[in-house]
């Protein structure tokens, strides 16, 4: 994430499958994360994050011309706070432990999705440019930036369980 004093942080992130787990090997960290989900709309996502024992709200605002990159707010809040709000999302949370995978000048984050996405692993990188060259390690997978199934709020709603058999009508590209 881009961020600048007092304006509009940016977002400028791309999404792969993950074709083997020979990344755990390289992570030099693990988080268990545990998010949810106020509001999904079709533009604009506000999540709630538990990630270890630290935790944030979010806002994310998508760029409709541009699927790589996002307008993103993140604030810490207290972790007593966040735990109140997850109770307001109900079911629409994920469970993931993500690994922090160093490839040249990039951390790579792994997500190792649970529960009712348990199969699902994903990689994210941000980028500081839509064209930022970076090293592709043997672990990474086809794109699917452009494909909104793999966003986190999708899954939220849609577990990978529900459709992972029948994917072709759960494929869901961003408007």
């Amino acid at each position: 994430m881009i961020k600048n004093n007092n304006k509009m942080a940016s977002e400028i992130e791309r999404k792969f499958f993950v074709k083997n787990d020979t990344f755990k090997a390289l992570a030099e960290k693990t988080i268990y994360i545990e998010q949810g989900y106020l509001t999904t709309e079709k533009d604009c996502v506000v999540r709630v994050r538990i990630a270890d024992e630290k935790s944030f709200i979010t806002i994310k605002i998508r760029n409709k011309y541009n699927d790589i990159i996002r307008s993103e707010w993140e604030y810490p809040i207290p972790l007593e706070e966040a735990r109140e709000m997850m109770k307001i999302c109900g079911l629409n949370t994920i469970h993931k432990t993500r690994y922090l995978v160093p490839v040249g000048k990039h951390i790579f984050e792994v997500d190792v999705f649970h529960s009712d996405n348990e199969g699902l692993v994903i990689s994210e990188i941000e980028l500081s440019a839509e064209d930022e060259p970076f090293i592709r390690p043997d672990w990474l997978g086809e794109e699917v930036t452009a494909i909104g199934s793999y966003y986190n709020f999708y899954l939220a709603q849609h577990p990978y369980k529900e459709w992972k058999n029948s994917i072709s009508e759960f494929i869901v590209p961003l408007p």
